[in-house]
């Protein structure tokens, strides 16, 4: 039990942490409305549970030995927040329900948040490491059942980000409901969340 205390805690600071995935989730929320965040977070969440079935397999060593795949998969992770960022900038004069609406219908708007989210996590190489690293730190090889500690670990680790994804979509509400019937200002605030994905793309591809 002390275990998974310590294990949630980890996730918890690690969350909190700004990146990618929460630029996405509240940028997505401030441009296109909160269920098409909520969209983006249950893609996230996919990509967090392939990323801990390629870990139990091992990927993370084929980065080790071949640093090449590690970087091409960086940069094209880097390459897609960049164009990320420059489509909200696009978008930044339209209020969540145009946005909405440019999408062509709603169920196409949320299947490509979904695949937004999706995208912008497996192109993270670094939540692969992260998944490789973290897990087997927890888990105890003399005890019986790894699977079911590697299975117990990697589900709360999926929920536990989802949990703080919704959290996020909930907080870019209110800071959406701040500048709401000021397009100006709106316009400010999704132009801000474009430059912070961009932002974050260029010091992925630099890093």
């Amino acid at each position: 039990m002390n275990e998974l205390f310590l294990f949630s805690t980890a996730l918890v600071a690690i969350y909190l942490a700004p990146g990618p995935d929460m630029i996405l989730v509240l940028g997505t929320t401030v441009r296109d409305g909160q269920r098409q965040a909520i969209a983006t977070a249950a893609g996230l969440a996919v990509a967090r549970s392939i990323h801990v079935l390629l870990a139990a397999v091992g990927l993370a060593a084929l980065f080790d030995s071949q640093p090449w795949s590690y970087h091409t998969v960086r940069l094209l992770g880097a390459a897609y927040l960049l164009y990320l960022g420059w489509q909200f900038l696009r978008n930044s004069g339209a209020l969540p329900e145009q946005s909405a609406l440019a999408a062509g219908n709603k169920r196409r708007g949320y299947l490509a948040a979904f695949r937004r989210g999706l995208a912008t996590n497996l192109l993270n190489p670094k939540s692969l490491i992260f998944c490789s690293v973290l897990l087997p730190q927890f888990i105890h090889p003399e005890l019986s059942g790894v699977a079911e500690q590697f299975a117990v670990l990697a589900v709360i680790l999926v929920l536990t980000g989802f949990a703080f994804d919704l959290a996020f979509a909930f907080l870019g509400r209110g800071l959406w409901a701040l500048t709401a019937g000021n397009a100006r200002y709106q316009k400010v605030q999704n132009n801000v969340f474009a430059l912070l994905m961009m932002g974050i793309g260029l010091k992925v591809a630099l890093s």
